[in-house]
C-alpha cells in the first residue's frame, strides 16, 4: 500500500544519519515531504563522531531522488530557538506540519568514571540531549501540528533501556525512561486535538552510536581489543531471537505505521522493536 502518509509533512530531529535518515527516507518513501534537522557538530562527552553537514546534505539528495520535498537546517534539539525557526521554515514552505519524529539522541562515555563532578557533567549533557531535547522539539512544533488542524502524529525515540534495567553511561537509562513519561503526559494534553503521541524502543541498532570501540569493550569485558563480531555475540545474547540487532528501516516502519491512518486510534503507547528482548 503506497501513500500512507502522502501529503502530510513531517519534522524529524537527528536526521542527517542513522535512524533519523532512515525516518525521512521511509516517511518519504510513502509521500510525506519532509523538515530534516541535526546539529552536525561534536558534543563533549560523546565517544563516537556525529553527524556532519554533508551527511544532511546525503538525507537531502537521498529524500529529492524519492521526489518529495525537504527543508534541512542545522539545529541543536537544546536550543529552542533553533528549532522554532526550523519548524517557522517549514511551514512556511510547506503550508503544514503532521508528524514529529523526536529521534535526537546521543550516548555518553562509558568508562564508569567515580568521579562525581565529572559524572553529573556527563549527566547534564545525556539528559540535555536525550530528554530535555525531547521537550524542546514538542514544544517547538506542536502549535504547527495543532494549527494544520486535521491531528497528527508525534514519535518520540526512547530505548530498550527503558523497559529494562540495562546498565549504561550515567543520564541515557534515565533520560530514555523519562521520555516515555513526557510521552504519556503529552499524549493526554494533545488528545483534544486529536494528536497522537507514542514511543518507540528499538534494541540494538547499527548505527555509529552503537559500532565504536569503546561500547564494544562494554559488551566483552572479557577481551582486551574486541571486534565487532565479538561484541554481536553477546548482543545476540540479549534477545529472544538470537540476532545482535535489527536494522534502522525496522524502527522507520514502526514510526511510519504510528504516523499513518493505520494507527489513527493508538497513542500514549511504548512501542517495542526489540527481537523480544523486554520480555526476556
Amino acid at each position: 500500500m503506497a501513500g500512507r502518509v502522502e501529503g502530510k509533512v513531517a519534522f524529524i530531529t537527528g536526521a542527517a544519519r542513522g535512524q533519523g535518515r532512515s525516518h525521512a527516507i521511509r516517511l518519504a518513501q510513502e509521500g510525506a515531504d519532509i523538515v530534516a534537522v541535526d546539529i552536525c557538530e561534536p558534543i563533549d562527552g560523546v565517544p563516537y563522531p556525529l553527524a556532519t553537514e554533508e551527511d544532511l546534505r546525503e538525507t537531502v539528495r537521498s529524500v529529492e531522488a524519492l521526489d518529495r520535498r525537504i527543508v534541512a537546517r542545522k539545529a541543536d534539539v537544546r536550543d529552542l530557538g533553533q528549532l522554532q525557526a526550523a519548524v517557522s521554515e517549514g511551514v512556511d514552505q510547506f503550508g503544514r506540519l503532521d508528524i514529529v519524529c523526536a529521534n535526537a539522541g546521543i550516548s555518553g562515555r562509558l568508562d564508569g568514571s567515580r568521579d562525581p563532578e565529572l559524572r553529573v557533567r556527563r549527566f547534564d549533557e545525556v539528559v540535555a540531549v536525550n530528554l530535555s531535547g525531547v521537550f524542546r522539539t514538542i514544544e517547538a512544533t506542536k502549535r504547527a501540528v495543532i494549527d494544520t488542524g486535521e491531528g497528527g502524529s508525534i514519535i518520540i525515540t526512547s530505548s530498550l533501556a527503558a523497559l529494562r534495567t540495562l546498565g549504561g553511561p550515567a543520564g541515557y537509562v534515565e533520560a530514555k525512561h523519562g521520555v516515555v513519561g513526557m510521552m504519556r503526559g503529552y499524549a493526554t494534553q494533545l488528545a483534544r486535538h486529536r494528536i497522537r503521541v507514542n514511543s518507540v524502543h528499538p534494541t540494538n541498532v547499527p548505527t555509529p552510536m552503537l559500532l565504536h570501540d569503546e561500547l564494544y569493550r562494554v559488551f566483552r569485558p572479557d577481551l582486551e581489543n574486541p571486534t565487532q563480531a565479538d561484541a554481536e555475540v553477546a548482543m545476540a545474547g540479549m534477545h529472544l531471537w538470537p540476532l545482535p540487532y535489527v536494522e534502522a528501516v525496522d524502527i522507520s516502519n514502526a514510526v511510519l505505521f504510528l504516523a499513518s491512518d493505520e494507527g489513527r486510534y493508538i497513542t500514549g503507547v511504548a512501542l517495542p522493536v526489540d527481537l523480544g528482548a523486554a520480555i526476556k
